[in-house]
């Protein structure tokens, strides 16, 4: 993999000048962005101009992580101007969302994207100027607090003229843009690659569990048994003491967790922190799950299942697994659990507010091999959980170094030449 480690910079030495947007270097400058450069506001076309082929109208779901994606493409089959035909180096940008939070996220054009066009709820920003240093400024807090200046409290967009007001810092040598661009640049390859090799664990591991869960798999010796949740564990519903939301069932600094559907995360676990606290009062008049216990969301985001990492007591909304009445490997039963309720939850009652009954639940099959069969495929699919979480720290890493070197190269706190 290219750039195993992202090297940071060390500090240099000059003198700084205080300026609108902050301290800067003496030989950088503070520019308005409009002073370097055009903005272009999109393609407006009416659903009619859609068609299965013609010029590609990039929008601001093919913006994702600050790269373009092509798993939601429109196109259409128009004359399309030569100014809103996307060139290289052109900085793509979301001027318009009905999600406040996308309005700015940006991707730098190049490769296949050249000689495809861009949508009305978008814009571009084209200069002269060595626009991946430009591009760098605008997806960091330089020109997203800026950003966030020009919403205010209402305002879903911003304009041309907005952007072109931005004021953003600038070396004045060539050479010193370039570096800076090359090495957030390479951070970025980094980054990229991470999430690449991430989803494709993710993906492996997902055609692992269709194989190894699978009973029918062509070569498997040993004959699995079929029998229903009821047949093979016992559980109880969560409980929590009525009214809720009275503050004598909560406390925030000695109380213990307490979970609900929300704090049930991804990959069999809780968040490292539920949202509310449980006090002394209350916890007798709820359920305990102890650290290791397997808990199932029953009501609203059904199906939702995590071995817990700590004792916490659980909502109504949620059941524990108390005992198993056969031998059962934990995690291979969560994952066959997991199995079963994407099928179930389809044809779960409730319209939005989805609900699993403890009766419905008691009635649905699992199938599953002998014990020692359980703990092989379990060993195989956490060695694969265990590779995609180190992956993650990483990748959370590489974020975090990267963000700290935006903050020190842009603003000229350390200088590359």
């Amino acid at each position: 993999m290219k750039n195993e480690m992202i090297k940071e910079p060390v500090k240099g030495s000059g003198k700084y000048k205080q300026t609108d947007i902050g301290i800067i270097p003496e030989d950088w400058e503070e520019i308005e962005m409009g002073k370097i450069g055009i903005s272009v506001i999109g393609l407006t076309y009416s659903p009619l101009n859609i068609s299965e082929s013609g010029i590609l109208v990039h929008r601001s779901s093919n913006i994702q992580n600050n790269n373009l994606s092509y798993d939601d493409n429109v196109f259409v089959n128009i004359d399309v101007n030569e100014k809103l035909i996307l060139r290289e180096n052109d900085i793509l940008i979301c001027v318009r969302n009905g999600s406040r939070n996308l309005i700015g996220k940006s991707a730098l054009i190049k490769g296949r994207a050249i000689g495809e066009t861009f949508g009305a709820f978008m814009s571009v920003f084209r200069t002269d100027y060595y626009a991946p240093f430009i591009y760098q400024l605008f997806i960091s807090n330089v020109i997203q607090k800026q950003i966030n200046e020009t919403l205010g409290a209402t305002i879903n967009q911003i304009t041309n003229k907005n952007i072109n007001e931005f004021i953003i810092p600038i070396p004045n040598s060539k050479a010193e843009q370039t570096a800076i661009a090359t090495a957030l640049s390479d951070a970025d390859d980094l980054i990229s690659n991470l999430e690449k090799l991430i989803e494709k664990k993710r993906n492996i591991k997902q055609g692992a569990m269709q194989q190894l869960l699978n009973p029918n798999q062509n070569g498997r010796q040993e004959k699995w048994e079929e029998k229903t949740i009821r047949e093979v564990a016992t559980f109880r519903r969560g409980s929590f003491p009525q009214p809720y939301g009275l503050d004598k069932w909560y406390d925030e600094i000695n109380g213990a967790p307490f979970v609900q559907v929300f704090d049930v995360d991804d990959n069999l676990r809780l968040k490292d922190d539920t949202k509310w606290k449980i006090s002394k009062l209350a916890q007798p008049m709820s359920v305990l799950a102890k650290k290791g216990s397997v808990i199932l969301t029953i009501q609203g985001s059904i199906g939702r299942i995590a071995i817990t990492q700590y004792d916490a007591f659980i909502d109504r909304t949620l059941l524990i697994f108390e005992n198993f009445l056969i031998p059962f490997d934990t995690y291979f039963f969560t994952r066959i659990i997991e199995q079963v309720f994407e099928i179930e939850k389809q044809n779960a009652p409730g319209g939005i507010i989805k609900t699993i009954t403890k009766e419905a639940l008691s009635s649905f099959k699992i199938t599953f091999p002998k014990i020692e069969e359980q703990i092989r495929i379990s060993n195989i699919l956490k060695d694969i959980d265990n590779e995609i979480t180190s992956l993650e720290e990483k990748l959370s890493k590489s974020k975090m170094i990267k963000q700290g070197m935006m903050q020190e190269l842009l603003t000229g706190k350390i200088r590359l030449v």
